[in-house]
């Protein structure tokens, strides 16, 4: 199985993002659903979209290789946010110039669903692997 997922254009601080990301790093899907439900965080709401496209993207695969796929063999391995591009806003300033407004960078969340739990993190270059198959 190998799924990918990237999430980009949040409008959210990458720290905030982080916190929600490390609460449900090494969890099964399941459990990892559930700490998302539930959380106060809005940072919950868009880790959760992109841990469900993982997990059909996943399903897909599987489906296409002819392999058989159980959601509740599925672990959240690996899950990482990366900062994104900063927007630049422009505020007047004195004599006619304009000081620049440098917003909070935008982070990319990325994660892909991969069928080994041991697998390199630089087979899949830039993105990194959200959810795996539990090996037990």
């Amino acid at each position: 199985m190998a799924g990918r997922a990237i999430q980009r254009w949040v409008r959210q601080s990458p720290r905030k993002m982080r916190l929600v990301i490390d609460t449900i790093r090494g969890k099964d899907v399941n459990e990892a659903y559930a700490l998302l439900k539930f959380s106060k965080k809005h940072a919950a709401q868009q880790i959760e979209k992109v841990l469900r496209s993982a997990v059909a993207n996943a399903e897909q695969d599987a489906i296409r290789n002819n392999e058989a796929f159980d959601v509740d063999q599925l672990v959240v391995d690996y899950a990482v946010v990366n900062e994104g591009t900063t927007l630049w806003r422009f505020r007047a300033a004195a004599m006619g110039r304009a000081a620049p407004i440098l917003r909070k960078p935008i982070p990319t969340g990325s994660g892909s669903a991969s069928s080994s739990r041991g697998a390199p993190a630089g087979t899949l270059g830039a993105s990194s692997r959200l959810c795996s198959k539990r090996t037990s």
